[in-house]
């Protein structure tokens, strides 16, 4: 494998460009999305690795046969990918890209469906059209992965599910090779979330890479071995997941104070009456809705 950013400096910036040529005959692999895919969680010397840079290791035939760009960057939302990302990526006209968003959408008070649907599709069709083939993934709720209490957990997961719906939808109408990774046991095996308990750890991003391997051997677009499971280093233990919080983790509630929880207290408020009502199906009926009517929006053929 080769990539412009080999070791991606925790918490960097890519919005400086890649602009590395890939070596002749190299399959050219664009990863778009946000911290899941940019690797945090597989810390290595220098900086981070994840999931794609592990794909690429098993997709060719030969050491170098991959040339990775990867444009994935903390915080990304839907937009982000929609704009710089994809600009990125269409500028090294990939044969495969990845794109994994939605995740930080879902966690900011602003959430619209809608716009991500928009977004999603607009990204998807871009690298469809340059005749990239793409992998894409349902994520697992954060509101279990995190166990909060069921007032703040639903509103979440509905969010979630209508992201998922969304995935799902425009992946079956762009031909994208999807992963069900929600139910996949890289979110919630033993070992497999980093010290943060929000991103994979080394074991969960070599889970993710295998299980997105498996569905590229199956279309016949993966000529190397799978990604081997067994981590390099242990998984984070509860001291280590403890000195994340006390070191970063505050600043991350800091920020998502200001953000997400004002509206998350609002929703939590709203599913708590409507749950003393007995008629919280209304919520779960309004965010179908809302989802179908997202969707509806694309013009997507039958």
């Amino acid at each position: 494998m080769s990539t412009d950013v080999p070791l991606s400096p925790a918490g960097a910036d890519h919005r400086g460009g890649l602009r590395a040529a890939a070596p002749r005959g190299a399959l050219r692999f664009a990863v778009l999305g946000d911290s899941l895919s940019e690797g945090v969680g597989d810390p290595v010397p220098g900086g981070w690795r994840g999931w794609g840079a592990l794909l690429a290791d098993a997709v060719g035939e030969r050491p170098g046969a991959v040339h990775v760009v990867n444009a994935a960057r903390s915080g990304a939302r839907s937009g982000d990918v929609a704009g710089r990302q994809l600009a990125v990526a269409l500028a090294c006209r990939p044969h495969l890209a990845s794109v994994l968003v939605g995740g930080n959408d879902t966690l900011r008070g602003a959430f619209a469906i809608d716009q991500v649907a928009a977004d999603l599709h607009l990204t998807l069709g871009a690298l469809r059209a340059s005749g990239a083939d793409i992998l894409t993934a349902c994520l697992p709720d954060p509101g279990s992965v995190l166990r909060l209490p069921w007032p703040l957990a639903r509103p979440l997961a509905r969010r979630m599910a209508a992201l998922n719906s969304v995935v799902h939808a425009l992946s079956a109408h762009h031909g994208a090779l999807h992963l069900h990774a929600a139910d996949r046991p890289w979110a919630t095996s033993p070992g497999a979330l980093s010290a943060d308990r929000l991103h994979p750890s080394e074991r969960g991003h070599r889970l993710l890479a295998y299980d997105f391997h498996a569905l590229l051997v199956s279309r016949g677009l993966a000529g190397g071995p799978p990604p081997r499971l067994e981590p390099d280093r242990p998984p984070p233990g509860r001291a280590a997941s403890t000195w994340w919080m006390a070191t970063k983790g505050s600043r991350w509630v800091a920020d998502r104070s200001r953000d997400l929880l004002p509206d998350l207290l609002r929703l939590a408020l709203e599913e708590y009456r409507h749950r003393l009502r007995g008629n919280v199906a209304q919520l779960d009926l309004a965010s179908r809705h809302a989802t179908a009517q997202a969707i509806a929006s694309l013009h997507l053929p039958p």
